[in-house]
């Protein structure tokens, strides 16, 4: 460590970040420091400036073998201690880094050192090229093991019964795995479009107002001059620039990320509600030592779909200043430039969210039996089998009455004032009942028409293409995801 680094015991640091969760989720730290860092800022400003003089020198005819693996060592032993020094006595950023950079590079080079640039073209080159990196390196090889993970639990629990909710209340049959298959789409064109998006994020080198002033003084051809220099960096040009890159490429993907963000949180609402003692269909995975509650022995809290909720809480706001960002008087004003670094906290806060979903769904378990109970109706959680009565109406209907929907909803009433099951009430009902058989047997969905009450106390067997479906998505996304990255 250099003599004007600060040494500090992890525990002083003031964001979370940077101490409870850079413990607690290590690798997934140390995979983010090299693009989110401070440290990672300046390294990507050292890259900028470098490629800019590689550019210079290959517009010049000058880059002879050797010399550019001799500036990235000259760069990359550049440390942000030495830069904020400089930065105390010019109280501007990228000139402290110039000003070191001319130092350490050879003499003949150092002349083309920011030779042509504003500050932005360094900067927001940087930002595109770190973010774009994070996203690539680090938060979609996160998310697509996260995606995979959901297809192969809504693949295995494709047959598996549920009932389907809606309002809070009990609907019609579905599988787990169809309900999970949710999570599948939506989230799984969110990855693609996360990585498209990042595809997409543009450099500069058109100067102080975006019309390359500066560097039509130096060189015939700015634009040949701006491609060179972002080739370096394996970015495109904005295609119109002011001082700024066109700030909507960065906003798009960061909204985008938003979106899969939403999505994560909305499965850990589902998941978590599905975990209350009076459901119980799901339970999170919980380690033999771990404790539930400081006061409750018996607690088994499912608090890590808590805690990727509570992320969302923290960081789904920040997007609001990605919208205050879109906006800069004429070509430039300053007010980015501190909300801007902020940034990196939210994509932290997401891959967080991320990695710890991941571990709740690699370790979730669901109970078939109280899957079933629910599913069949008990008796405190309305009329037990109630939810054929769509099934019910819909086979009277077809059979030709034309007020099968209050008949069946008459039923429904009596069951629930006399206790009985839904079976049950319509079997008192023989010539509903008789209608209905008839009408199943046509479809081929029992053997003959007294069997129908028989499937009217199986609900499980009313699922549409619940198991179908589930399959379906769970094999496509899960083609989508391969190969999967490894993380770091």
């Amino acid at each position: 460590m250099e003599a004007s680094e600060e040494s500090r015991v992890i525990f002083q640091n003031l964001s979370p970040l940077d101490h409870r969760y850079s413990i607690s989720e290590a690798p997934l730290y140390r995979a983010l420091v090299p693009w989110l860092s401070e440290e990672a800022a300046v390294t990507a400003c050292v890259k900028a400036e470098t490629a800019l003089v590689l550019a210079h020198l290959k517009m010049r005819g000058t880059l002879r073998p050797g010399l550019r693996e001799t500036l990235e060592r000259i760069g990359g032993e550049l440390r942000p201690a030495e830069i904020y020094a400089e930065e105390e006595k010019t109280r501007h950023n990228i000139r402290a880094l110039v000003n070191v950079l001319k130092r350490r590079f050879p003499p003949e080079f150092s002349a083309l050192v920011h030779l042509g640039a504003t500050s932005a073209d360094i900067l927001d080159t940087g930002l595109s090229w770190r973010v774009r990196g994070a996203v690539r390196e680090v938060l979609l090889p996160q998310l697509r093991r996260l995606e995979t993970l959901l297809c192969n639990f809504a693949e295995a629990e494709a047959e598996t019964p549920q009932v389907g909710r809606t309002h809070g209340q009990h609907a019609v049959p579905i599988t787990l795995g169809f309900a999970m298959a949710e999570y599948v789409s939506r989230l799984g064109k969110s990855v693609l479009e996360i990585e498209r998006r990042a595809a997409q994020l543009k450099g500069k080198l058109a100067g102080a107002v975006g019309a390359y002033n500066a560097a039509a003084m130096i060189v015939k051809d700015p634009e040949e001059l701006e491609r060179l220099y972002l080739a370096e960096l394996d970015l495109e040009p904005s295609e119109h620039s002011t001082q700024l890159v066109e700030p909507e490429y960065l906003l798009r993907l960061l909204l985008e990320i938003n979106t899969a963000f939403g999505i994560i949180a909305n499965l850990a609402d589902d998941l978590r509600n599905l975990q209350r003692s009076e459901i119980g269909e799901l339970r999170e995975g919980f380690s033999a030592d771990q404790v539930g509650s400081s006061t409750m022995p018996q607690k088994r809290n499912p608090w890590n779909s808590e805690h990727v909720k509570s992320l969302w809480k923290t960081f789904m706001p920040r997007t609001v200043t990605f919208f205050m960002d879109q906006i800069s008087e004429h070509q430039r004003d300053l007010s980015n430039s501190a909300s801007q670094r902020f940034v990196a906290d939210y994509i932290t806060g997401f891959c967080l969210a991320v990695s710890r979903m991941s571990g709740v769904i690699e370790g979730l378990g669901a109970d078939r039996e109280r899957l079933m109970i629910n599913l069949r109706g008990t008796a405190g959680q309305g009329i037990p089998g109630g939810i054929l009565a769509e099934p019910a109406y819909i086979l009277l209907a077809e059979s030709g009455l034309s007020d099968a929907h209050e008949i069946i909803r008459r039923i429904t009433i009596t069951a629930e004032q006399e206790h009985l099951s839904f079976a049950a009430a319509l079997e008192r009902e023989g010539e509903i009942l008789s209608r209905i058989g008839e009408r199943m047997t046509d479809l081929g969905l029992i053997p003959e028409p007294a069997a129908a009450l028989g499937w009217f106390e199986k609900p499980e067997q009313y699922r549409g293409l619940s198991a179908k479906k589930a399959v379906e998505l769970a094999q496509k996304y899960r083609n989508l995801m391969e190969p999967i990255p490894k993380l770091g």
